[in-house]
């Protein structure tokens, strides 16, 4: 009991503070992304959205999942450490010379010969990405979230100011690149110091194949995914534009915010934590439970009200010349809704050691997915190709959760049962809400305010009516002293 009550109290304290790093950075990006809108273009931020496919490839590779083996490990010994360790900083020598040398023909590949010296210099942050990946995931394992979350808010003010600045002398995309190496170096030696494990100089092959054993599936996975994922900015930057990526990139960016706000903070905790309780699947399966619903619970309506006042949102925060990345944003909250949910459930497998299972149906999911995106994009363009991409996750959703269901014991048919009135309720409080502002003609920012009002209002009139079990788990995280309706309740008895 007293172990079950520490794992708790961990938890608890971890959410906190991932709750306090994400929301803070959530906040700073959002003041970045005004700012920056202003002063860069389109054009810079769809150059930098270009090379992103490789910089992550080359993360990944450098990584090579051997950091989620160490976490998922019980017991991990300094030989493990030091022995991953030394493969991240190998990798990272192989991966910077290949993107060096490669970086002429990446140019010439998207017709636009600055990137190659953009992507030079920016090939540099995989040599700080391999110093701090050993004392990241250690501070991740024994779930020690507050030095994080300090940290990564500390770092984000620092680099958002120095980006400003560079950004208003005129220095364009170079802004973007130096912001991405202050971002990786900051941490870098703040972990070097505050993070007592130093490598030893030794090169375990047991150890190597011991973690490689589980860590090749999650390397392949994660490869397969970042890929597939970043595959968005490698077509749109080559068929269409820099311009035409730099919207659809500040879409994805402005959507990520909302829909990754909560689903970030949980699944950043649960990893390690349901490493944790591994053996003790019911406990798991409650786990599940209560993080999805919690998070379909706040993310759902927020993703409506969002699709509902994308147009105000985009002409308030980034002006006018933005305007062309509203149906892209609008698109992507639809995406947002399936893909807030499905790292949940995808963690769990992971964290019971189904990483050969997860990598398999990884790629059986993406090649569908390439199908449906670049079927759409060769038939119908960019609409078809915003029509695979919805296609394309929730069909990821709907195996996901067979998966689990298999495998974990939370079967499909009761997760989608509980999610069913929270997606009816935020629908149709959506519907009533874009009824009302349609019929009473009000100007841009009244009309928004108006449709997120009553699409909200309806809903937390429903959550009170209802009382539905994913109201009261959201309840349950909220502190008590912001619960003012109970205090008013309490005061009346």
């Amino acid at each position: 009991m007293a172990k079950q009550s520490d794992i708790k109290q961990k938890a608890a304290a971890s959410m906190v503070w991932t709750a306090f790093s994400k929301y803070s950075n959530m906040i700073i990006g959002f003041i970045s992304g005004i700012i920056l809108a202003r002063l860069l273009t389109p054009y810079d931020y769809g150059c930098i959205g270009m090379l992103s496919i490789f910089m992550a490839l080359s993360e990944t590779f450098i990584d090579a999942g051997f950091g989620s083996a160490l976490i998922q490990k019980k017991n991990p010994t300094q030989e493990d450490y030091s022995t991953i360790f030394f493969w991240n900083m190998g990798m990272s020598v192989v991966m910077y010379v290949i993107l060096f040398f490669s970086a002429p023909a990446i140019a010439r590949f998207y017709n636009i010969p600055m990137l190659s010296s953009v992507l030079r210099v920016q090939g540099l942050i995989l040599f700080i990405y391999a110093l701090n990946l050993i004392q990241r995931n250690q501070l991740k394992k024994k779930l020690n979230f507050k030095v994080l979350g300090i940290l990564s808010v500390s770092t984000s003010i620092i680099a958002l100011t120095v980006t400003i600045w560079m950004a208003y002398r005129g220095y364009g995309v170079w802004a973007l690149v130096v912001q991405n190496i202050i971002t990786a170096a900051i941490p870098c030696l703040v972990f070097w110091f505050y993070v007592k494990w130093r490598p030893k100089l030794v090169f375990s092959w047991k150890s190597f194949k011991e973690l490689f054993g589980f860590g090749v599936y999650m390397f392949l996975t994660h490869i397969t995914n970042t890929f597939c994922s970043k595959l968005n900015g490698l077509l749109i930057g080559k068929i269409y534009s820099p311009v035409t990526l730099g919207y659809f990139s500040k879409a994805s960016s402005t959507e990520s915010l909302a829909s990754h706000s909560i689903s970030s903070i949980m699944t950043t905790v649960t990893y390690p934590l349901y490493a944790s309780v591994q053996d003790d699947r019911e406990r798991m399966i409650n786990m599940l439970r209560r993080l999805t619903n919690t998070i379909a619970y706040v993310t759902f309506p927020l993703m409506f009200v969002l699709i509902l006042t994308a147009k105000p949102i985009f002409v308030l925060l980034y002006s006018d010349k933005w305007i062309q990345s509203v149906p892209y944003f609008q698109v992507l909250c639809i995406v947002g809704l399936s893909a807030c949910l499905q790292s949940v459930n995808t963690q769990t497998l992971a964290a019971v050691g189904k990483s050969r299972l997860m990598f398999m149906w990884t790629l059986a999911k993406r090649s569908v997915g390439l199908v449906f995106m670049i079927g759409g994009l060769y038939f119908y363009g960019m609409k078809g190709f915003l029509v695979g991409i919805i296609v394309y996750n929730w069909f990821c959703y709907f195996v996901n959760i067979g998966l689990v269901s298999k495998y974990i014991g939370f079967k499909w048919q009761q997760q989608l049962l509980d999610l069913l009135p929270m997606a009816a309720a935020s629908l149709i409080a959506a519907s009533v809400s874009y009824g009302v502002a349609y019929f009473c003609h009000l100007g841009l920012y009244l009309d928004g305010v108006l449709k997120a009002v009553l699409c909200l209002g309806i809903y937390m009139a429903w959550s009170w009516i209802f009382q539905p079990d994913a109201y009261k788990y959201t309840l349950t995280i909220i502190p008590e002293k912001f619960k003012f309706w109970e205090r008013k309740t309490k005061r009346k008895r």
